[in-house]
């Protein structure tokens, strides 16, 4: 059983980042390793608390408590089995998942600070490659049926796993160059070196799942042709249709860009460094968005903008202002607002905001100013006051707060818009509702037969572990549709949604 004072002994400590002024100057990931003792010690802290809500607060039902214990003891080995009995890729959400889990921990409850979760978890994950890598599992008699994925990203992977499992032929159709969906281009390697992506699909594809990249579903290949080949396929497209703000003056200047287009050319020009190639940070047709030198503008607070404020300072820009239409969080939960154990509402500070840069809150731009040329010289922003009503977002600017800010770049961080529109949805008889993703039924089937749904496609954008416990539980629904032998794992049915106050 957990030691019950080993959080009056220990305090909650991560390892150290590594140095400001030498991280930056490489792409590498932001955290060391931490030490066994460390890990051992943050552990421990995992209390006896007889009901633990980090479960409710982890859609994928992780058994938290279970491999802190084993951690404790140095049973490294059933630590590694117990996390992966729930979770296909704990190397991804170890690094990427902001912790809804430390959230709803029972230590929280109590004033005292949560468990660390997801740094435990991630030393788990790199312990199983450490520790003889990971290891295909054997793969039973093959059932004769087939599976098309669409989209290699966290859900569609973790399906595609599941299903191989069961014995299954599952091909993955990505339409981009490379594997892993916003993992591979989407996330900077400074949150996730590539090399874990790849070690996961080197397992996938040892266990017999098929891949086919450049493979645009809907356009390359027909929803007929897949369906005549395969007996179901899951669509796994993830949520890309980023948010615009097409009526504010000056949108359509150069260097106002969504903030994805700038992430996707940055980890391409990573990427192609890491293959020993010359590549410049580029549009698809050529033009240039790189912060090197410029003056950048983010606007959004949230993590998409932190990921493109961290890929700025790595290329050098003169200067960040981060701006958040919402006025600065408090530090701590407001219980009132926010009741343990749900999600709070508070500043979060990522390591890239310790890198540099400004943060400005509760202001909105009013103009983008052009330079004379058609090119973006600054932002007009003005402070903001927001409120709701009737459901309704009301923005109102204070009068004679108006400024200026310089920017060369302008980079929107402001949300997605669901799923994009694309041929496939139309080949395939589904449609996106008004939150721009698509609907599944209790069986997560999309509204055509044989047919499913999972991730962020189904939900809109959300965590990586929401994507991961979608691909399970619509690979546990396939199985079934296909007349598998038993079940599969299923932590989340398409109506569920996080811990909230009602």
């Amino acid at each position: 059983m957990p030691d019950p004072n080993g959080f009056l002994r220990y305090d909650r400590r991560l390892p150290a980042r590594r140095p400001v002024p030498v991280r930056i100057m490489d792409w590498r990931e932001v955290y060391p390793p931490a030490g066994e003792e460390l890990i051992r010690e943050q552990a421990t802290r995992c209390m006896d608390c007889g009901i633990p809500f980090c479960h409710d607060g982890c859609p994928l039902g992780n058994r938290i408590p279970d491999w802190n214990d084993l951690v404790r003891t140095g049973g490294w080995d059933a630590a590694v089995e117990s996390l992966h009995a729930t979770n296909n890729f704990p190397e991804f959400t170890g690094r990427l998942c902001p912790a809804p889990c430390e959230a709803a921990c029972v230590l929280g409850l109590g004033g005292q600070q949560p468990v660390t979760i997801k740094q435990v978890e991630v030393e788990i994950a790199d312990a199983a490659v450490a520790r003889g890598g990971l290891r295909p599992q054997p793969v039973p008699a093959p059932t004769g049926r087939s599976v098309a994925v669409v989209g290699s990203g966290p859900a569609g992977l973790a399906a595609a796993q599941q299903l191989a499992r069961a014995g299954h032929a599952v091909t993955v159709y990505e339409r981009d160059d490379a594997l892993g969906g916003l993992l591979r281009y989407g996330i900077p390697d400074f949150k996730l070196e590539k090399r874990h992506i790849d070690r996961r699909l080197a397992q996938l594809a040892a266990e017999g799942v098929r891949f086919r990249t450049g493979v645009n579903v809907g356009v390359d290949v027909t929803a007929e042709e897949l369906r005549a080949e395969h007996d179901a396929v899951l669509l796994a497209c993830g949520a890309l249709q980023g948010r615009d703000t097409p009526e504010t003056p000056g949108r359509a200047l150069r260097g106002v860009h969504q903030a994805m287009a700038h992430l996707v050319a940055a980890n391409r020009v990573v990427a192609a460094a890491g293959e020993g190639r010359p590549a410049l940070a580029t549009l698809p047709d050529g033009t240039p968005i790189d912060a090197a030198g410029k003056h950048v503008v983010i606007i959004g607070g949230g993590d998409t903008a932190a990921d493109c404020l961290g890929v700025a300072h790595r290329q050098g820009t003169a200067g960040v202002h981060q701006l958040d239409l919402y006025p600065e969080p408090p530090a701590d939960r407001d219980a009132a607002r926010d009741p343990w154990p749900t999600w709070p509402w508070v500043l979060r500070s990522y390591p890239a905001h310790e890198e540099g840069g400004e943060r400005v809150f509760a202001v909105a731009v009013q103009e983008f100013v052009d330079d004379g040329t058609g090119q973006v010289r600054a932002v007009r922003i003005a402070e903001v006051t927001v409120e709701k009503v009737d459901g309704r977002r009301i923005v109102t600017a204070l009068p004679g707060s108006e400024r200026e800010i310089p920017a060369d770049l302008v980079l929107l961080a402001i949300g997605f818009e669901g799923t994009e529109d694309q041929p496939l949805l139309a080949q395939f008889g589904v449609t996106r509702n008004g939150r721009g993703a698509v609907d599944a039924r209790p069986d997560w089937q999309a509204g055509a037969d044989g047919v499913f749904v999972a991730g962020d496609m189904h939900r809109g954008a959300s965590l990586i572990v929401w994507a991961i416990a979608e691909g399970r539980a619509a690979a546990a629904a396939i199985h079934a549709y296909l007349g598998g032998v038993g079940t599969l794992p299923a932590p989340v049915d398409p109506a569920r949604q996080p811990l909230a106050a009602r």
